[in-house]
């Protein structure tokens, strides 16, 4: 996990190619991120794959805002995950948001 954080209005986030064209998209540099299953090494490709995983794991839908985004809380935590309502629409810093809530079961890599 490269990059710079930065600060702004009052929210950090992950910039992986500061400065650099394609920033804020994957295909600037030809190259895209996904978010792999640790356990069995499977990528995840829709919603309703990660959502199966994730509820292996002990989280839940949690129905907020479901016009905008889909959630998930886990009870024995605080943890929310917020993803975008398109799964075309998910960048690394909500796979890596994945990655940290649910440690040795997902993982970012390059393709």
């Amino acid at each position: 996990m490269s990059g710079v954080w930065v600060f702004k209005k009052g929210v950090v986030r992950l910039v992986e190619n500061p400065g650099g064209e394609g920033a804020s998209s994957n295909s600037g540099s030809g190259r895209r991120k996904v978010l792999v299953y640790t356990p069995s090494n499977e990528v995840i490709t829709s919603y309703s794959m990660l959502e199966h995983k994730l509820y292996s794991l002990g989280w839940e839908r949690y129905y907020d805002d479901p016009d905008h985004l889909l959630q998930f809380h886990k009870r024995s935590t605080v943890y929310l995950i917020s993803l975008p309502k398109d799964f075309n629409k998910l960048k690394p810093m909500h796979m890596y948001d994945i990655v940290v809530k649910n440690k040795n079961f997902f993982h970012v890599m390059d393709i």
